[in-house]
């Protein structure tokens, strides 16, 4: 999810349900050696010269199989497939708020501390790993070594990346213990609890309770204390809101609205001018905000169940993008967590 998660990563975690929990020992697998092909050499010599074990990486690697249903999977990802109606419904659903509320309850003190800490809502925290693997219950069941040699080597597009990715992942063996060659996760590399990416994984992964060790597979302490750590380091503002419902007036200009995330040149005034204004929290308890005129936005147009839906979203929503460079993704870590918060705040 990057040594910036920069990435492009983890776009394409939630994709291809099915592919992305299916088995390494598939019969589609195809047999090939990566650590016979020039690429693979390279990137052993690569290795090599930094000081690993060249032939414990030659092991490895020469143990990966190519998954042809990585490679289909990874050309479809949902968030290019769904309106945001039919990607909403995946993620906001009964099962996965009580989870998401079990979760929260259990490791109350975890999060208020991981908040403390960094800076990062509770909420924000418990949806990420809501939307990314149901609160551990889902974590991938592909060997993530097949995973980014199959697209490091076999998937042009982004074969640099993955194969960056995959150099990463053998580092990490060497400094936090993990074991490459059995280690699993997503169809795009991604582990553990809050699928980080072997990148993300050594550059913001942290031993939040202080054991000697960090592990983002089972330890859920670690596992909150770096989602925090992620976000704070992609600059999390405490307080800001994320996002509000657009009002729009009759004469709006909705051709403001597309779905651009970044934040450009226009403001609360200017969308205001333009017929265009933030529903108030003195009028809604969720989805709302009031900030300066000067606040910079962008106006998001979402195609929705039933009809369109128009959206103001802020610097906070921007950096939701960083963990997944999807708006769809964004909207329904955003709106997870406030259904959870609203749940949490008024429960006794």
């Amino acid at each position: 999810m990057s040594v910036r998660l920069v990435l492009v990563c983890l776009g394409a975690l939630v994709a291809a349900p099915v592919a992305a929990h299916a088995s390494d020992s598939d019969s589609t697998s195809d047999r090939v050696n990566y650590a016979t092909r020039s690429d693979g050499q390279a990137l052993i010599r690569e290795l090599a010269d930094e000081g690993l074990d060249i032939a414990r990486i030659r092991e490895v690697l020469a143990s990966a199989e190519r998954q042809p249903a990585i490679l289909e999977a990874i050309a479809r990802p949902a968030e290019r497939v769904l309106t945001w109606g039919d990607y909403r419904q995946i993620f906001i659903r009964d099962t996965r708020i009580e989870q998401g509320i079990e979760f929260w309850t259990e490791h109350r003190d975890l999060l208020a501390k991981a908040e403390a800490e960094y800076g990062v809502p509770a909420e924000i925290i418990v949806a990420i790993l809501g939307v990314e693997t149901s609160y551990g219950r889902n974590k991938g069941n592909w060997r993530v070594v097949d995973a980014l040699a199959t697209l490091g080597f076999d998937y042009p597009p982004r074969a640099a990346f993955f194969r960056r990715e995959l150099a990463h992942l053998f580092r990490l063996e060497q400094e936090a213990g993990i074991d490459a060659s059995t280690v699993r996760g997503s169809y795009a590399g991604a582990m553990g609890m809050p699928q980080f990416i072997s990148s993300s994984y050594r550059a913001y992964a942290v031993d939040f309770d202080g054991d000697g060790k960090i592990d983002l597979i089972d330890n859920v302490a670690d596992v909150v204390g770096s989602v925090a750590n992620y976000f704070s380091a992609h600059r999390w503002r405490t307080g800001e809101p994320v996002a509000a419902r657009a009002r729009l007036a009759d004469n709006a200009d909705t051709s403001l609205f597309g779905t651009e995330y970044r934040l450009r040149d226009l403001t609360l005034d200017k969308a205001a001018a333009a017929g265009i204004t933030p529903v108030s929290c003195a009028d809604a308890e969720r989805y709302c905000f009031d900030l300066p005129g000067s606040t910079r936005v962008a106006a998001l147009g979402l195609e929705g169940h039933p009809g369109d839906e128009y959206w103001l979203t802020g610097h906070n929503f921007y950096v939701i993008t960083r963990y997944n460079h999807s708006h769809l993704y964004a909207m329904a870590v955003f709106q997870l967590s406030q259904i959870l918060a609203e749940r949490m705040h008024a429960a006794p």
